[in-house]
């Protein structure tokens, strides 16, 4: 039996707004919206237009429904039509792209690219302009008013817009600038929800809990593995914890308001651990999908995915950041991490979603740490258990609902589900095959069986609407 995966647009329109438990996104009305995202950085610049359709269809078949985009990463950005993104001379002076003086800017490029992903049932989650250029000093806060302004009057009526302040870099580095940028988008475009991309190792939380700007919070555990320092004097966690990605939604819940947070960059698969050792050992498919379990399961409200090749587009004959060698964008769409990520939404969707809380104490005994960790998340009547190692398990079934209780594994790489039996309420011990997840639903209920129907119908539906 298989965890088919949900695929497609947002049926009940693409308003999004924050749940009532302050932990969750949702549509407007009250639909769930589980965000599973993609670094598609340099998706502006690096494709053309079809090659964007191309790389936005794979996504949508693979039930990624946000994609992260470096709107700017330099200023002026080229794309691959040889358009500039601003005014070489006075490059916040944007009135140039509002008349149609050029056949296609890139702008146009842009608005494609948008109206693609909406179509494909894709939210852009729009990075207005990378950090190292706001740290160089190539915007200041008249030039954020400025491009702001362009930014929010253009877009507002797009639906499928996310708005993302910063650009991996902490929030006190030029502050002004990002408060004006955030605060000049928001009074135009009120509808969109906003977040900020902060540094490795930081959340969004740090700087910007009190900012009415800020809609969720987000987090980027960053790529280096345990241990690995490499004498780094601005480091903010304890040694020994740089793969604990699951620390960083305790810690973004530490700030008063509470707000939803994601994970936006984890390790991506395919690229060198700690970035700076281009031949040295890569993050795997396993690697990526622990990141994405140990987030959700820790509360996170989604997950954004990552892979070295996507993330900056690789071309055959084009140089590749942070390795020797690198394979394809297109071939990379095909890599076990990257189609395995739609069986975590389908698995979190097909179960009651505002419910959902993380419990470690469902692991009455044994709990390790690091690789040997085991993250658990449960709802009233069903819950959850993620064992990246495998073995034995120590579970307490008296967590959630019923005197009985259905017991499933789902191995995360192809989403397979086993049915392994019934259990009598109480504490239990069992065995786990690595990278599997154990569900435990209360027999009264039936979530997994009727979402097999559910699932099955809704992708139909959306493949019928997607050809029309």
């Amino acid at each position: 039996m298989l965890l088919i995966p949900f695929t497609a647009a947002a049926k009940t329109g693409w308003d999004l707004c924050v749940s009532s438990n302050q932990r969750f996104l949702q549509h407007t009305d009250g639909t769930p919206f589980f965000w599973l995202g993609d670094t598609g950085w340099l998706l502006p610049t690096k494709l053309d237009r079809d090659e964007a359709r191309n790389y936005l269809q794979t996504a949508h078949n693979n039930g990624y429904n946000v994609v992260q985009v470096q709107t700017l990463c330099g200023v002026p950005c080229v794309n691959v039509y040889g358009q500039y993104s601003n005014n070489r001379y006075e490059p916040w002076d944007m009135s140039c792209f509002d008349n149609n003086s050029m056949t296609y800017t890139y702008w146009d490029h842009m608005d494609y690219i948008i109206s693609e992903a909406e179509r494909h049932g894709i939210y852009i989650a729009m990075d207005c302009i990378w950090g190292g250029l706001v740290k160089s000093g190539l915007i200041d806060t008249e030039g954020a008013e400025a491009y702001g302004t362009f930014l929010a009057e253009r877009y507002k009526k797009h639906p499928n817009i996310i708005w993302m302040i910063g650009g991996d870099i902490q929030g006190d580095i030029k502050p002004k600038v990002w408060e004006t940028l955030a605060k000049t988008i928001k009074s135009i475009d009120s509808n969109h929800l906003m977040t900020y991309h902060p540094r490795g190792r930081y959340t969004s939380a740090k700087w910007w809990a009190g900012a009415k700007w800020i809609d969720f919070h987000m987090y980027q555990s960053g790529h280096r593995a345990y241990g690995q320092r490499m004498g780094n004097k601005d480091y903010p966690i304890p040694d020994n914890t740089e793969e604990d990605c699951w620390m960083y939604v305790d810690s973004t819940w530490a700030y008063n308001p509470v707000k939803p947070v994601v994970d936006g960059e984890p390790s991506y698969e395919d690229i060198p651990v700690g970035l700076h050792f281009p031949d040295g050992r890569r993050w795997t498919a396993s690697d990526v999908r622990r990141y994405a379990y140990w987030d959700v399961f820790a509360g996170c409200f989604g997950h954004t995915y990552g892979h070295n090749a996507i993330m900056q587009m690789h071309k055959e004959g084009q140089s590749v950041a942070y390795s020797s060698t690198s394979k394809t964008w297109y071939e990379a769409q095909r890599d076990s991490g990257y189609t395995s990520m739609k069986y975590l939404k389908a698995l979190i969707l097909s179960l009651p979603y505002f419910e959902r809380q993380p419990d470690q104490s469902i692991i009455y005994k044994g709990n390790g740490e690091k690789y040997h960790r085991i993250a658990c998340t449960r709802g009233t009547d069903y819950l959850l258990i993620y064992n990246y190692i495998g073995g034995e398990i120590h579970i307490d079934l008296t967590r959630i609902s019923g005197e009985n209780k259905k017991l499933w594994l789902m191995d995360t790489r192809n989403g397979k589900l086993t049915f392994i039996g019934v259990r009598r309420n109480g504490k239990l011990t069992t065995q786990c095959p690595p990278e599997n997840v154990l569900i435990a639903i209360d027999c009264e209920k039936r979530y997994i069986e009727e979402n097999q129907i559910n699932i099955i119908k809704s992708q139909k539906t959306e493949e019928k609407d997607l050809r029309e």
